[in-house]
């Protein structure tokens, strides 16, 4: 028997235009905050930016770039998702393109005693929003956020904080072809600290803009629990809730507590369903740690 062919995927013409956002606002982050203020990116971004420093030539990373997007988008495509994969492949696309055509400015000057931090500051901003832009719409910027989507399923871990861990092996590496260059011991650490801060902010504002695996452990107190279940099955009927009974000491009436554990990407749906289902319910939540592998979360791609 010849094995079904799977069907093709249908990219919507909303998300494609998300996903080239994604690549202009990345792209600018790239031409005129990253590359003026010599930091080193993460993953193979940080090789390919640092043979460019060594060499003084942007083509060479333009080169690289696109070369071990191309692997990684492959990655993508044989182990998370096709749509995921063509998703991302819009935003590098958008990227290259961007960097062979757009104008040379400057809004800052790069010097260490002037406005380089202002151009790490503001570069790191801009990258953590575009990566958000690209996730929430179910795609990526390429190279280390699609082995995080990969690992961030697999381990229940905010996808910036991967970008920290592949962070440190191309600031390494591009730390050490710096100072083949220049052999200046001071100007090695400048960069270290300017580049470990632009890692910080980068994966800040991505983990503050992307929550789909940020854990929330949701309580709802209420006199009829099947009725606060359903609320939270209608939104996310993959969940599961536990009932305890509980007492309102005030009023001595009989209560049940009703918890469930989502990501914070459905909590204000779930909310939504339960305020309607049942409007004098009181509820809270708090995000929580350290949950089981098996908790399921919903592919990115």
């Amino acid at each position: 028997m010849s094995t079904p062919k799977r069907p093709p995927v249908q990219i919507k013409p909303i998300s494609a235009m998300y996903m080239v956002f994604a690549g202009i606002v990345y792209a600018i982050a790239l031409k005129y905050f990253v590359f003026p203020s010599g930091i080193i990116l993460t993953g193979t971004e940080g090789i390919a930016v640092s043979i460019a420093y060594y060499f003084e030539k942007t083509s060479i990373f333009i080169l690289l770039y696109a070369v071990f997007q191309i692997s990684l988008i492959t990655f993508a495509y044989k182990k998370i998702s096709r749509g995921f994969a063509i998703r991302s492949a819009i935003v590098v696309s958008t990227v290259v393109v961007l960097l062979l055509v757009l104008p040379e400015m400057a809004f800052a000057d790069p010097a260490p005693q002037n406005e380089r931090i202002t151009l790490v500051l503001f570069g790191g901003i801009i990258a953590g929003f575009a990566k958000a832009i690209a996730f929430k719409n179910r795609g990526s910027t390429g190279d280390e956020d699609i082995i995080a989507a990969h690992y961030a399923v697999k381990y229940l871990r905010p996808v910036g904080s991967i970008a920290i861990i592949a962070g440190m092996v191309s600031t390494a590496f591009g730390l050490l072809l710096q100072y083949l260059k220049v052999a200046d011991f001071p100007a090695l650490v400048n960069t270290l600290m300017y580049t470990s801060l632009y890692i910080f902010v980068s994966a800040q504002t991505l983990n503050a803009m992307y929550h789909k695996f940020k854990i929330t452990m949701l309580v709802v107190i209420d006199e009829d629990p099947e009725k606060i279940g359903n609320a939270i099955r209608k939104v996310s009927p993959h969940r599961t809730y536990t009932v305890q009974s509980d007492i309102d000491g005030r009023l001595n009436k009989q209560l049940k507590m009703v918890r469930t554990i989502i990501t914070r990407e459905e909590l204000p749906k779930v909310l939504e369903s339960v305020r309607a289902t049942s409007p004098d319910a009181f509820y809270y939540h708090h995000d929580v740690e350290g949950v089981s592998r098996k908790f399921y979360i919903t592919p990115i791609g």
